[in-house]
């Protein structure tokens, strides 16, 4: 689950809550959940930002994050060997 919620935030600055939770097709409790074991090992921040009167939530993949995904990618690659 939390390589899906990486793998969602690595091609972005930022992403908002409900659009992440929509793409990786999650609830929001599961995502919440796993938003803070991720902000917990420094790979996600999360921002609330007021708009209008409703509260929204923002989450960024740090650099670290990215650079972690990256490996993982890069292992499951040499892993799985040449795509052809």
């Amino acid at each position: 689950m939390c390589l899906s919620i990486v793998a969602a935030l690595a091609p972005v600055e930022k992403a908002e809550f409900a659009y992440v939770r929509d793409l990786v097709e999650i609830t929001d409790s599961a995502l919440s959940k796993q938003v803070s074991r991720l902000e917990e090992a420094g790979w996600v921040t999360v921002e609330k930002w007021q708009v209008g009167r409703r509260p929204r939530t923002w989450l960024c993949l740090t650099e670290e994050g990215l650079a972690t995904y990256r490996r993982h990618l890069a292992a499951l690659m040499a892993i799985a060997g040449p795509l052809h």
